[in-house]
């Protein structure tokens, strides 16, 4: 099991490449059967074609994450993180809570937000 610092590490990497403009960098933090639920509620997103695409459009629209606390660890195999996502025009406050396998891989991403959370 990843240790709270390599997830918190990963967590971090991930607003480091939304912020940089680097999808790869933001994409290869996932195993290649990874789901993503963005937000909840919506159909998962799975594997590495679904992944890719995802983010690609979304740092492509210009998306920048700023964490609005510190990105909290857990005894277990989950790291979570309270961040807005930054756009034209917009902020979505979110939470995304990741789950890892052994590897250190997130394995599934579950974001957390509304129609209340978004401000315009």
């Amino acid at each position: 099991m990843p240790t709270q610092e390599q997830m918190k590490s990963t967590l971090q990497a991930y607003v480091d490449g939304f912020n940089s403009g680097d999808p790869a960098a933001v994409t290869g933090l996932f195993a290649d059967d990874a789901v993503v639920v963005d937000p909840v509620g919506n159909p998962p997103m799975e594997g590495r074609a679904a992944i890719d695409e995802f983010y690609g459009n979304a740092v492509a629209a210009g998306a920048k994450l700023s964490l609005d606390a510190p990105i909290r660890g857990s005894h277990g195999d989950r790291a979570a993180m309270a961040f807005s996502v930054n756009m034209p025009g917009m902020r979505i406050r979110v939470i995304d809570v990741m789950t890892f396998n052994d590897d250190g891989k997130i394995v599934r991403m579950e974001a957390h937000w509304g129609l209340d959370d978004i401000e315009q």
